[in-house]
């Protein structure tokens, strides 16, 4: 409807513009070799489209009924998905536009903006606010003064999930919280994400901070096509060497919180773990988005969102991907 509208725009200029130096009904001899309007305006959007592809075209999309759920025991999480990335298909859908609360798994989304704006080079001072935050949630174990590389911050985020590490990110990328919550907006909107809102780079408990299951799965394959987001998530184990206020050498070692990488869950057969990211609050339960690879090569995403408990958080998700990662 768009094309046809700018087609018509086009025709009817033309006319006017004619009629007003022919005057209209005039006799006088038709224009030589006239400019083909029409012609060339359908070969333009002809051209566009075909060279343009749709916004969806690389998504997994579906729709809005759940599929699979009688064959898991999916009673023990609220959301979870499989995303194939290679069919584009969702295999596996349990309530995954539901607005839920995202925890830590919104560092992935903190990680894709800093990476996309950032210098990993950089050298981040870390500020009292960044410190000023529920003393009991997970921290990277930064002080005031520290001085440490935006690489290395991210490790400290996206493997240790310090909720320090994500507010001295967000300063030093946009200032203060306030204005990269903006960016995660706006580049959340950008990506398709249109169920979630976002109020702060960590994920700390928010009512006006929230996601789904689908947006979660948007938000991680775009980071996923930064070579270093997929280094910083298929890590282990991680060193940081920095520095603190007192120009003290500091050095710290941060292990995966993937209990597929500590060992503590095994994947189903004929898949490997590539990484993920984990999330655990009081409101928003216990939470996974995992990257793994199927016996055919293809690359799997699986999201399970507010499960009860971490043991069956790894049930669920070792069920979905066993069932319908392949």
């Amino acid at each position: 409807m768009k094309c046809i509208n700018k087609i018509t725009a086009g025709i009817l200029t033309l006319t006017l513009v004619t009629g007003i130096l022919t005057g209209c009904g005039s006799k006088q001899e038709a224009l030589k070799n006239p400019y083909p309007v029409y012609e060339n305006a359908l070969q333009n959007a002809e051209a566009q489209t075909e060279s343009d592809p749709f916004f969806s075209a690389s998504l997994c999309t579906g729709g809005y009924e759940n599929v699979g759920m009688d064959t898991t025991d999916s009673q023990v999480a609220e959301s979870a998905g499989v995303f194939n990335t290679a069919t584009h298909e969702i295999p596996y859908a349990q309530n995954i536009y539901e607005r839920l609360y995202p925890a830590s798994t919104t560092k992935i989304l903190t990680a894709y903006i800093a990476l996309k704006y950032g210098n990993l080079d950089d050298v981040v001072t870390i500020s009292a606010n960044a410190l000023d935050i529920d003393p009991n949630s997970s921290t990277c174990g930064l002080q005031v003064g520290d001085q440490m590389t935006l690489r290395d911050l991210l490790y400290g985020m996206m493997m240790k999930s310090g909720n320090d590490a994500a507010i001295a990110i967000a300063e030093h990328i946009s200032g203060d919280v306030a204005s990269f919550a903006d960016k995660m907006n706006e580049e959340a909107a950008k990506l398709g994400a249109t169920t979630s809102h976002f109020v702060n780079p960590n994920g700390l408990p928010d009512e006006n901070h929230y996601t789904s299951v689908y947006d979660l799965y948007l938000l991680f394959q775009a980071a996923l096509s930064n070579d270093e987001f997929r280094n910083i998530i298929q890590t282990t184990t991680y060193t940081s060497n920095y520095t603190g206020a007192a120009g003290d050498a500091k050095t710290q070692e941060w292990t995966s919180t993937n209990q597929y990488f500590t060992g503590d869950e095994k994947a189903p057969d004929g898949f490997t773990i590539l990484g993920g990211k984990t999330g655990t609050t009081g409101d928003a339960g216990y939470c996974l988005v995992l990257l793994s690879q199927n016996a055919a090569g293809q690359e799997i995403i699986s999201i399970v969102l507010k499960a009860d408990c971490r043991i069956n958080l790894y049930l669920l998700m070792n069920q979905i991907l066993t069932g319908y990662g392949n």
